[in-house]
C-alpha cells in the first residue's frame, strides 16, 4: 500500500475523532457511558464514510506456471486403414499420453483430422479425404499467440485442399511428423486426373483430358481404353520410361444418345503392380438435347437476316431457318422461336400461328414495317408512326435486370434506321436500349423486352443491325459481344419456366469422396422464403425396395440433406413439403471412387521437407520414444513462471456502506430511546 494512502487513512481517523469530540464533548451535555457509546457509533460512521472517499487499495501478485502446448494431430482418413497403419497410430498415441514427463512440461492436446478437424476422442479411419492444411490453419488460429509444437501423425498423402508443403511458409510453430505406413516405393501406373464437361449436347463431341503417370525406373508399356456405358469407344498404347513418366491425352467423344452416361477410363496394370486402385477412373456425363429451332420470317432480302442467322447459330445448340411469310405452316411445327423481320400484312398467317401455339417472338421493325397492320394484329404495343425515317443511336439502360449486360459497350456503334413515332407498350416490360437522335435522348425505346406470364417478346425498333455486328468485328476482331447479346435475348425468349415455390439444387452425379448434398429453396404464397417449413427427402436406390426418409435441415436461406454417407449407385428421390401439395423429384448417381485408395506408400519425403522448413525433424514410428525425449530436453519449451499484479480495494465498499447504515441506525435508536434530540 502506498504511503499517501496510509496518511489519508490516518487523516480520516483524526478528522472523524475531531468531529466526534466537537459534537459529543464540546456541545453535548450527555455524560457517562451513554456519551462514550454514541461517540463510538458516530466515529465508526464518519470513519467509514471517509474510507469510502479515500478508497484505499493494495497490489496483489499472483504467480502462474505457463507451459508450452504440444498439439498432436492424428490422421483419421481411410488411407491409414488401407496401408495397415491403424495399430501404429494407436501405439504412438499410447506412448505420448503415458509419458508423465511430457505431460509435466506441455499442455498436451490431441486432435483428429480428415476432411475436417476435431478433438480426438476416438479414431475410426472413416474420413474419405485428407486435408492437412485445414488442420494446420485451425491450430494456427487457436494457438498462434502461444509457444506450441505439433506432432503430425500421417502418411503424408493429402487429397484435399492446399499443398501443405507450400503452406509451411505460413506455419507459426514447428511440425514434428511421424511417418505412418510403408515408405518403400513400388513401380506404379496411375490415372491421376480426368477433366471433362459435366454436360454434353446430343450429337456433339465433347473433350476428355486424361492425365496418366508412371512411377518407376524401367521402360514399360500399357494399354489405355475408354468405355461409355460398357461400350469401348477408344483404346491406345502408352509407353513410359524413367524420364518420360507422364502423358496428357486429349480425346473427343461423340454424345450419341440422351441421358446420364458413365465413362470408365482404365489402363492395364503392370505385372507386379501393388496398387491397382488408381488404374481406373469413372466419370459421368449427362447428355442433354436442348436444340432450339428458330425461324426468321422475312419478306425482304436484307443483310440483317443473314447477320441474325450467323449470330444465333454461333451457339451450336441453335438452328435457324429463313422462311417467307407464305411458307407452309406445317414446316413450322418444330419452331421454338419466331424472329419477325419488318412485318407487313403478308405476316397475317404467321401471327395467327404464334397466337395458336403460344410461341414467343422477336419482332424487328424498321422503315418498311406496316404499322397499321402491326397495331391491329397484336396487343403488345402500338406505335403512332410518322412515316419519317431517322437515324437513332443506342443508349444502354443501366438498370436493366433481365440478364447481365455489364460487358455491353455501344459508344462507337453506328445508328439504326427507324420511323419516328410515339410507342405505347401495353405489357410489363424493361427497356434494354433507348434512342438518341443527334446526341439527344428522346425517351423512346430502341430494344425492349416484354413479359406477361409465360409470354415473352423482344422488340427492336430499327434496321441495319448487321452494321453492329461488323462494328463488333472491327473493334475486337471477333463477333463475340454482338453474338452474346443476341444469344442472351434468344435464351430469355425460349426459357418458358414458371416460377416454382420449391426449387431444388443438386448434381446429376457425385464422386464417392465428395459431399453428396441436395439443397432446396421453398417460398410461401407471396414468394418469400419460408424458414418454418417441414421438408422431407424420400430416397430410393435403384434395385432396392426400401425407401429412406431424411428431414431437410435449415441452413440459412435454404434447406439441405446430407447424403455423403450413402454407398455408390443410382438413386431416385422426391422432395416434399409437409402439409402442402408441393413436391419435386429427380435422380442422381454416386460414383464408386475413393481417392484415399490411390496410395500404397507414405510420402515421407514431403513430410521431411515440411519438418525442415519449420525447424523440426522427421521421425518414424519406432523413433517415438526418441521424439518424446527430444521434446522433453528441448530448452525452448521449458515452462515459464509469470506473475500477474492485481490492484484491489482494501475494504469492499458494500461492507463499509453496511457499517455506516448500522452505526447511524443504532445511534438514532439509542438517542430516541433515551429521549435525546
Amino acid at each position: 500500500m502506498q504511503t499517501t494512502t496510509v496518511l489519508l487513512i490516518i487523516l480520516a481517523a483524526v478528522v472523524a475523532i475531531l468531529i466526534v469530540l466537537f459534537q459529543y464533548f464540546h456541545k453535548s451535555k450527555t455524560r457517562g457511558k451513554l456519551r462514550l457509546l454514541l461517540s463510538f457509533l458516530r466515529f465508526i460512521a464518519l470513519f467509514s464514510a471517509f474510507l469510502l472517499l479515500v478508497n484505499p487499495k493494495f497490489a496483489k501478485k499472483d504467480f502462474t506456471l505457463e507451459r508450452s502446448n504440444l498439439l498432436v494431430l492424428a490422421d483419421n482418413s481411410s488411407s491409414i486403414k488401407n496401408i495397415g497403419a491403424a495399430l501404429q497410430i494407436d501405439s504412438i498415441l499410447q506412448k505420448i499420453t503415458s509419458s508423465n514427463k511430457l505431460s509435466e512440461k506441455f499442455n498436451v492436446e490431441q486432435f483428429r483430422f480428415g476432411v475436417d478437424i476435431g478433438v480426438l476422442d476416438s479414431l475410426d479411419q472413416s474420413d474419405k479425404a485428407t486435408n492437412i492444411v485445414k488442420a494446420l490453419k485451425s491450430l494456427n488460429t487457436i494457438y498462434g499467440n502461444s509457444e506450441s509444437a505439433i506432432i503430425l501423425l500421417s502418411d503424408g498423402n493429402s487429397t484435399l485442399g492446399e499443398d501443405y508443403e507450400y503452406y509451411s511458409e505460413n506455419q507459426k510453430f514447428p511440425i514434428y511428423p511421424i511417418v505412418l505406413g510403408d515408405t518403400a516405393r513400388y513401380d506404379d501406373l496411375g490415372i491421376t486426373q480426368v477433366n471433362t464437361n459435366k454436360y454434353a449436347f446430343l450429337q456433339n463431341r465433347f473433350p476428355v483430358e486424361i492425365f496418366v503417370s508412371y512411377d518407376g525406373n524401367e521402360n514399360v508399356s500399357t494399354d489405355l481404353s475408354i468405355t461409355l456405358d460398357g461400350n469401348r469407344i477408344h483404346s491406345q498404347k502408352l509407353n513410359f520410361t524413367k524420364d518420360i513418366n507422364s502423358k496428357v491425352l486429349n480425346i473427343n467423344v461423340l454424345a450419341s444418345s440422351v441421358g446420364l452416361k458413365t465413362m470408365t477410363i482404365d489402363i492395364e496394370p503392370l505385372v507386379d503392380e501393388k496398387n491397382k486402385k488408381n488404374n481406373f477412373k469413372n466419370v459421368a456425363i449427362e447428355v442433354i438435347d436442348e436444340k432450339t429451332n428458330v425461324a426468321i420470317v422475312s419478306d425482304l432480302l436484307h443483310p440483317d437476316v443473314g447477320a441474325l442467322k450467323k449470330s444465333i447459330e454461333s451457339n451450336e445448340q441453335r438452328s435457324v431457318r429463313i422462311v417467307k411469310p407464305g411458307v407452309d405452316l406445317k414446316e413450322l411445327d418444330d419452331i421454338d422461336l419466331f424472329v419477325l423481320y419488318q412485318p407487313t400484312i403478308s405476316f397475317n398467317r404467321i401471327f395467327d400461328l404464334i397466337d395458336k401455339v403460344k410461341s414467343n417472338s422477336f419482332l424487328i421493325s424498321g422503315p418498311k414495317t406496316d404499322w397499321n397492320f402491326l397495331n391491329n394484329i397484336q396487343n403488345s404495343l402500338t406505335k403512332n408512326s410518322y412515316d419519317q425515317k431517322e437515324e437513332v443511336t443506342p443508349v444502354i439502360n443501366p438498370s436493366f435486370s433481365k440478364f447481365d449486360i455489364s460487358s455491353l459497350v455501344f459508344d462507337n456503334y453506328p445508328p439504326l434506321e427507324t420511323n419516328l413515332g410515339e410507342v405505347i407498350i401495353n405489357k410489363g416490360h424493361e427497356v434494354l436500349l433507348g434512342q438518341r437522335i443527334k446526341g439527344t435522348e428522346i425517351g423512346e425505346p430502341l430494344l425492349v423486352l416484354t413479359e406477361s406470364g409465360l409470354d415473352r417478346e423482344a422488340i427492336l425498333f430499327g434496321e441495319n443491325l448487321w452494321k453492329w455486328r461488323v462494328q463488333n468485328y472491327r473493334e475486337n476482331q471477333n463477333f463475340n459481344d454482338f453474338d452474346d447479346l443476341i444469344g442472351k435475348i434468344v435464351f430469355y425468349l425460349t426459357l418458358n419456366e414458371t416460377r416454382s415455390r420449391l426449387i431444388l439444387n443438386y448434381q446429376s452425379f457425385y464422386e464417392g469422396n465428395s459431399e453428396a448434398k441436395i439443397a432446396a429453396n421453398y417460398f410461401d404464397e407471396s414468394y418469400s422464403f419460408d424458414p418454418d417449413a417441414m421438408i422431407l427427402l424420400s430416397l430410393k436406390q435403384t434395385g432396392e425396395s426400401n425407401i429412406q426418409e431424411f428431414p431437410m435441415l435449415l441452413k440459412g436461406d435454404f434447406y439441405e440433406a446430407d447424403l455423403s454417407n450413402m454407398p455408390s449407385g443410382e438413386y431416385t428421390f422426391t422432395v416434399k413439403v409437409v402439409d402442402e401439395n408441393i413436391s419435386k423429384s429427380g435422380s442422381f448417381r454416386i460414383l464408386d471412387f475413393d481417392v484415399e485408395q490411390q496410395f500404397t506408400s507414405s510420402n515421407y519425403k514431403k513430410l521431411d521437407r515440411i519438418a525442415q522448413s519449420t525447424a523440426a525433424e522427421l521421425y518414424f514410428p519406432d523413433e517415438t520414444n526418441e521424439l518424446i525425449n527430444d521434446l522433453i530436453n528441448e530448452d525452448k519449451y521449458k515452462p515459464v513462471q509469470k506473475s500477474h499484479q492485481n490492484v484491489v480495494s482494501l475494504v469492499d465498499f458494500r461492507f463499509l456502506l453496511g457499517i455506516i447504515v448500522v452505526a447511524l441506525a443504532a445511534e438514532w435508536f439509542i438517542r430516541k430511546y433515551n429521549g435525546l434530540t
